[in-house]
């Protein structure tokens, strides 16, 4: 996988983002982190870019594009698909409704709560790098 690639960040609450960040650092990712704060603006990122990123981690309650209506926008996608960018909601919108409709109506590949407790938040991110710098898919 190209594990280099930058980080994006999908999160409306600025001190989200900033705990966040500081999260990915501590768990030892040095990827560029590449901050966007509602779906549409990510939505124009990854139709745009060049870059092949490592991962996205998404926000659910977003302004102008929430994270479902992202994620089923980057799968009607047929480029954004080819990229096969591993795609993770990270949110505190984790009902079993939410949950069953990303597993069932999208091809997203994990979802996880946001703890609202750092160090459960490092020890969350940690598992999703880990899994991710070792997993094979097509970008390996």
């Amino acid at each position: 996988m190209l594990n280099s690639g930058p980080i994006i960040l999908i999160e409306d609450d600025t001190d989200d983002q900033e705990l966040i960040g500081k999260a990915i650092r501590e768990v030892g990712m040095s990827n560029e982190i590449i901050y966007l704060d509602n779906g549409a603006d990510a939505l124009q990122f990854l139709v745009t870019t060049t870059v092949q990123p490592f991962i996205i981690l998404c926000d659910m309650n977003m302004p102008k594009m929430n994270g479902i209506e992202l994620k089923m926008r980057i799968d009607e996608n047929k480029e954004l698909r080819k990229k096969s960018i591993p795609f993770v909601f990270f949110s505190t919108t984790a009902n079993k409704m939410t949950v069953n409709l990303a597993y069932t109506k999208m091809t997203v590949q994990g979802f996880f709560e946001k703890s609202d407790q750092y160090k459960e938040l490092v020890r969350t991110l940690k598992i999703i790098f880990d899994y991710w710098r070792e997993s094979i898919h097509p970008n390996s």
